[in-house]
């Protein structure tokens, strides 16, 4: 049954179990990466599990002779989950609201802000806590990376087959692309030798968008770094996540939100503004278990431009 207690009455506690299940569920669809990488349930912070990174072999056997030893290969590998918190500013009435209210009002938002938060954190380790992100595995952990416009005459068409071929050289089939928004007038434009559109956008719901017959999802550009990569290739089967099913809510009163600015570029004040605001917290974690999985389309590199002479 909901909890319907008055949130003025009750500052601090966890958001109703249908609201959660509703927040993570949006969350997961908002997140780019959380779409493509296995995900794994957790009921305690830590859990440990095994990965097959080499799958078994087979071997001819004659009469009488000594069957091999597979060469399976399995690895314990272990996700920890970390805190992550979101502080969304809201007019003092909601006080007046039962907390089933104000997390249905806001659920949306603090979705959206854990997925954003999430993925920047997932794929470039910006301001991240795991120990693992895409872009690192990928581009200095495996030397994945190809740059954009490096081959004179081969246009972004071929780019992209090299970048897969990165990964398919490592011994591992791409599965999904992850780019950053902003490429969509690119890839929109490729062709394959039939004329036919390399990349094929979603029509309709529950269809996904492809590029190469394979999926690709598109990162928001506020969680996409731009200087590193246009695109990101790999097998996402090695990329694990995982999300205990609890969020807690604080509602804060009289802090100032240095995150947050004014039109005057000063830090938020809730008691000059006569606000509140409600920190959500979840706890999420994420691990890519494979480096040579993933392969980085970098940016392309801008030529110099001689200094003239005075």
């Amino acid at each position: 049954m909901a909890t319907n207690y008055i949130l003025s009455e009750n500052l601090t506690g966890t958001i109703p179990e249908e609201i959660v299940a509703e927040v993570i569920k949006d969350a997961v669809q908002t997140s780019t990466v959380m779409n493509l990488a296995k995900v794994v349930p957790m009921k305690t912070p830590t859990k440990k599990f095994p990965v097959l990174l080499q799958g078994a072999g087979a071997y001819w056997v004659g009469e009488g002779q000594r069957i091999q030893t597979s060469g399976t290969q399995w690895a314990t590998v272990e996700l920890i989950a970390k805190k992550l918190a979101t502080i969304i500013p809201v007019s003092k009435e909601v006080l007046n609201d039962s907390v089933v209210d104000v997390m249905s009002e806001l659920k949306g938002e603090i979705a959206k802000a854990f997925a954003k938060t999430f993925d920047k954190a997932a794929l470039f380790g910006i301001n991240s806590p795991f120990t693992t992100n895409i872009y690192t595995s990928a581009k200095t952990n495996a030397g994945n990376a190809f740059v954009k416009g490096s081959v004179a005459g081969q246009d972004l068409t071929s780019d992209i087959s090299d970048v897969m071929a990165l990964v398919e050289e490592d011994g591992y089939n791409p599965n999904a692309f992850i780019a950053r928004i902003g490429i969509k007038n690119q890839l929109r434009k490729l062709r394959d030798n039939n004329g036919s559109p390399l990349y094929v956008p979603s029509i309709k719901d529950g269809t996904v968008d492809e590029l190469y017959n394979l999926p690709i999802q598109f990162a928001q550009n506020d969680a996409w770094d731009t200087t590193k990569a246009e695109l990101i290739a790999g097998n996402f089967d090695y990329a694990y996540y995982g999300i205990l099913n609890d969020i807690t809510y604080e509602v804060l009163k009289e802090a100032t939100l240095n995150t947050i600015t004014m039109a005057d570029e000063k830090p938020m004040s809730l008691a000059e503004q006569d606000m509140v605001a409600l920190k959500a917290i979840m706890r999420i974690a994420f691990l890519v278990v494979k480096d040579k999985a993933f392969a980085v389309l970098e940016p392309e590199v801008e030529p110099e431009v001689p200094e003239t002479q005075g």
